[in-house]
């Protein structure tokens, strides 16, 4: 007697084609082809993920570094002076710290100077 899985078939590929809604063309109506473009894409949402965090964090850094430009401190330095003197601060709150509050990012500089 054979298998017939109608209900579970039709379940699996309603999934996929929901998946695929907005797709141009076959990848939206073929089987075939909607299951190669959803796990092409998939791939690429998980692949974005990953990336997404790097790409803020060289945001971060570039803020940190043309903040110190202004006060003649490579970014560099600067990093290194901080990690010298103990400040938890990760980039993410660095960069946040010379956007918003110049004041208090030139202490930041000072600290890491040493002075």
């Amino acid at each position: 007697m054979r298998v017939r899985s109608t209900v579970y078939t039709r379940q699996r590929k309603k999934k996929i084609f929901r998946l695929a809604k907005g797709y141009y063309s076959k990848k939206r109506t073929s089987w075939k082809m909607t299951v190669q473009a959803v796990e092409k894409s998939l791939n690429a949402m998980y692949g974005g993920r990953k990336k997404r965090k790097g790409d803020f964090r060289g945001l971060w850094i570039a803020r940190i570094n043309a903040a110190c430009r202004q006060m003649d401190v490579p970014y560099g330095r600067f990093v290194e002076g901080l990690k010298k003197a103990g400040v938890p601060l990760n980039r993410k709150m660095l960069a946040e710290i010379a956007v918003r509050d110049p004041a208090s990012f030139q202490k930041l500089v000072g600290i890491s100077r040493g002075t």
